[in-house]
């Protein structure tokens, strides 16, 4: 009896330890749906935040941040109802970050993330979001029905990053918000990027089988020529040793570049050409002295490794000046692009790449024509902006003497910053940019210029059209300005930070200055760094003495004036830094920031036509200033409208 009730008793304590451990696991599975439910929505709030953050978006290890948090939900509890949603929020953030990075680890992270949650959520709302963002990235997804293995432990324990993870370059910074279901900024931009990255996708397919045979004829060549002993390109002799350039981000994971333009500014003294990539590459430039011997004249070849022409390239480009007869780009292997420029005479030549995107940017000048050797400035194509000259039977006033005078101040070249689909920085009011209120200074800029300075005045551009930096740099040297003035408005994250300041081109002083030139170059703080490794180099011919004494006095100028009429205005002062605007400038050369249009206060009043005449005015105090010091009779004989 005793021990019938000892067994019913070890059976009744087994029965409570069961429905302990049933009721503990219970509890805990719930735990963690609510952990896991409680990580997501904590991570969709900051991912939404974050992607309305202009600065933050810049830097590639705030998306991994954020990419971590959607990992660590999922992982919480993979079966879980919002499990699907935090693998499309992987996705999509690896897939936005690869429209910025171009990096093909974060394009195939994107491809894993949207494919495992078709696998095993087939029946989620989430599936058919996956299958279309998937169809974006079509090129290089397998089939979604390509086997994929499940989710383990390590899957996400540790993301794979690029070489260059610290950072991030935004290829477009403006736009970032949207809704959760559409994803984050929707816009034409990564809409075309993922359209060309199709086509381009389909060609190399279409080609590949012609790119192995063009490898096996390289290769017979090869042979024949060896034992021929007669190399494949003429030997010509060059006292320049071949210089190889890498750039600041190789191409990721073995990507073929894509060369895909080349665009010419020229005159008969100076001429830039530019050549467009997708992708960042490895080259080299070498000099070819003239090979009589069969008729070819002296040529400068950029070789860029791992590339192929693009379909629609313009192959030849006729320039015909005193400097070049052409620019042509052909492929020279399977594996290698060949931009040929073929030179008449030239005096020197820099070759050098700027970021986001890459282009490689050759500077080739001519023998420098100053105006003071001549009456008349050389002959240039018709100005960007009509300019209103007086007929040759006017007689002579006291603004045409002073233009005269003035030797080296004749023509001014001022260039409004961003424009087009880059409307630089935003207001802290609604619908306020940057690009539309530095345009309307210009020209009132200009107006007052022609008007008290007597000077010819070109702007870059006079309308809301886009121009990249490059291409206004060689508007000026190619125009042969005597100036060159570029208007932007400052930012920061900060809202009360405000004040005046002027940079010309040279190493960065202070972390500021990095940063807005890291904001106008619409590039990386890295590579800024890395470019003042080269600056000293490309600034041989940029006139740096100049240009710090002008913006001197502008800057003084803008303080001094503005604050007899308006309350808090902060001097930040001259400083310098790497801007891509200045770089390869022939001339005195300086971008203002004229205020901070984050900020209330200084947006309202960027926004005053009272305010922009009086700025407008400071500025061309500064410019008279600069000219009185270059020539001081320039103004001896001004008219009593003019305010010396």
């Amino acid at each position: 009896m005793a021990e019938k009730k000892i067994e019913v008793f070890q059976k009744a304590a087994t029965l409570l330890l069961v429905i302990t451990a049933m009721a503990a696991f219970s509890g805990v599975s719930e735990s963690l749906a609510d952990t896991a439910e409680q990580q997501f929505y904590s991570a969709d709030a900051d991912c939404q935040k974050f992607l309305k953050d202009d600065e933050k978006t810049k830097y590639r290890e705030n998306w991994l941040f954020h990419i971590r948090k959607f990992q660590k939900a999922f992982r919480t509890n993979p079966a879980g109802s919002l499990a699907p949603a935090s693998l499309y929020w992987v996705g999509k953030l690896y897939h936005d970050l690869y429209s910025r990075s171009f990096a093909t680890s974060d394009k195939e992270e994107a491809i894993d993330a949207y494919k495992r949650l078709i696998r095993r959520h087939p029946h989620s709302t989430y599936r058919k979001k996956a299958e279309a963002e998937l169809a974006g990235l079509a090129p290089a997804a397998e089939s979604v029905e390509t086997k994929t293995p499940l989710v383990s432990k390590s899957d996400y324990q540790n993301p794979p990053e690029t070489k260059n993870s610290a950072k991030l370059v935004v290829k477009s910074s403006r736009a970032q918000s949207g809704s959760r279901d559409a994803g984050p900024a929707p816009h034409k931009e990564r809409g075309s990027v993922f359209k060309e990255s199709k086509e381009n996708y389909r060609g190399s397919v279409a080609e590949k089988e012609s790119a192995e045979i063009a490898r096996l004829i390289l290769k017979r060549q090869e042979v024949r020529e060896r034992l021929n002993k007669s190399p494949a390109v003429p030997v010509t002799s060059s006292p320049q040793p071949e210089s190889r350039t890498r750039p600041d981000a190789p191409s990721s994971s073995g990507a073929t570049t894509v060369i895909q333009g080349l665009r010419v500014w020229s005159n008969p003294n100076y001429t830039r050409i530019v050549v467009d990539a997708d992708h960042p590459t490895s080259f080299r430039h070498h000099l070819l002295n003239p090979d009589t011997a069969h008729h070819k004249p002296q040529r400068l070849y950029i070789d860029f490794e791992n590339s192929r022409l693009g379909r629609k390239l313009e192959k030849v480009i006729p320039i015909n000046d005193d400097l070049l007869t052409a620019a042509r780009a052909g492929q020279r292997n399977p594996n290698v692009v060949r931009v040929v420029v073929d030179i008449k005479s030239f005096q020197s030549y820099k070759v050098f790449a700027l970021q986001n995107p890459f282009r490689t940017i050759i500077d080739i000048w001519g023998t420098e024509t100053l105006y003071a050797e001549s009456s008349k400035p050389p002959p240039v194509s018709e100005p960007v902006m009509p300019v209103v000259n007086r007929p040759s039977t006017s007689p002579i006033t006291p603004h045409d003497l002073a233009k005269q005078l003035a030797l080296g101040v004749r023509r001014i070249v001022i260039d409004p910053g961003h424009g087009g689909h880059d409307p630089g920085a935003p207001g802290c009011m609604k619908g306020v940019n940057e690009k539309d209120l530095v345009l309307q200074i210009a020209l009132r800029l200009a107006r007052q210029i022609r008007r008290e300075l007597g000077c010819e005045v070109i702007l870059t551009r006079s309308d809301d059209r886009f121009l990249s930096l490059e291409e206004r740099t060689a508007i000026a040297n190619t125009k042969n300005a005597d100036l060159f003035i570029s208007i932007h408005a400052n930012a920061h994250t900060d809202r009360r930070a405000y004040g005046l300041e002027t940079y010309f081109l040279n190493l960065a002083t202070d972390e500021d200055a990095v940063r807005v030139a890291a904001r106008e170059n619409a590039t990386s703080r890295k590579n800024i760094s890395d470019l003042q490794t080269i600056l000293s180099d490309l600034m041989k011919n940029t006139k740096i003495n100049e240009s710090s004494r002008l913006a001197r006095y502008v800057q003084k100028s803008m303080t001094s004036q503005l604050k007899s009429r308006y309350s808090s205005i902060k001097d930040k002062g001259v400083k310098q830094a790497p801007f891509y605007v200045l770089l390869g400038a022939q001339m005195p050369s300086i971008l203002v920031e004229t205020s901070f249009i984050s900020n209330p206060r200084e947006c309202k009043r960027l926004m005053d036509g009272n305010y922009q005449e009086h700025l407008s005015s400071a500025i061309i105090k500064g410019i008279r200033e600069y000219i009185k010091e270059t020539s001081p009779t320039a103004f001896l004989r001004q008219s009593p409208r003019g305010r010396g």
